[in-house]
C-alpha cells in the first residue's frame, strides 16, 4: 500500500541533508574569503612599511620619480594579483555550489519520478489520464530545467573565458604602460 508519509519523510531527510552540504560549502568558502582579506591585509600593511621605509631614503627628485613609476607597476600587480585571486575563489565556489545544486535537482528529479510512479500504482481506476498528464508535466519540467543547466552552463563558461582574458590582457598591459609613463 502506498504511504505517502514515509515518502514525504524521505524528501525532508534529503532536504536536510542537501541543506548541511550547501551550508558546509558557504562556510567553507566564506573561510577561503576571509583568509585572503587578511593575507591581502597583512601584505597591505608590510608593503606600506616598506614602501615608506623606501622613500625615507630617496635622496633627490629622479629617485623619488623612478621609486614612484616602481611603486605604481608594484601595486597594479598586486591589484591584478588580489583580483584573480578572488576571482579563482569566486569560480571555485560557484562550481562547488552549481554542482550542489545539479545534484539536488538530479535527486529531486529521481525522487519525483519514484513517487509518481508509486502514487500511479494506488490511484483508483480510470485515474490514468491525469496520471499519464501528470507524468507529462513532470517530464517536460525536468527536461526544461535541463536545458536551462545547459545554457547556463554555457553562458558561465562564456563569461569565464572573457574575464580570463581580460584579465591576462590587463597583466600584459600593466608594465608596458608603466614603462611608457
Amino acid at each position: 500500500m502506498y504511504n505517502p508519509t514515509e515518502q514525504f519523510a524521505e524528501f525532508n531527510k534529503v532536504n536536510v541533508a542537501q541543506a548541511s552540504k550547501l551550508a558546509a560549502i558557504a562556510i567553507g568558502n566564506a573561510e577561503k574569503f576571509v583568509k585572503l582579506g587578511m593575507n591581502t591585509a597583512r601584505f597591505a600593511v608590510e608593503q606600506s612599511l616598506e614602501n615608506a621605509k623606501a622613500v625615507a631614503t630617496v635622496k633627490d627628485v629622479q629617485e623619488l620619480f623612478a621609486l614612484r613609476a616602481k611603486l605604481a607597476e608594484h601595486g597594479v600587480q598586486t591589484a591584478l594579483a588580489y583580483s584573480k585571486n578572488l576571482y579563482e575563489l569566486a569560480s571555485e565556489a560557484q562550481a562547488e555550489l552549481t554542482a550542489a545544486s545539479e545534484e539536488s535537482w538530479s535527486n529531486y528529479t529521481r525522487g519525483m519520478a519514484k513517487w509518481v510512479d508509486t502514487a500511479s500504482q494506488s490511484a483508483p481506476a480510470g485515474s490514468d489520464v491525469a496520471v499519464n498528464a501528470f507524468k507529462s508535466t513532470v517530464a517536460a519540467t525536468t527536461a526544461a530545467f535541463d536545458q536551462f543547466q545547459k545554457a547556463t552552463r554555457q553562458v558561465v563558461n562564456l563569461a569565464d573565458a572573457s574575464v580570463r582574458a581580460a584579465a591576462n590582457s590587463a597583466a600584459k598591459a600593466a608594465p608596458k604602460g608603466r614603462r611608457a609613463a
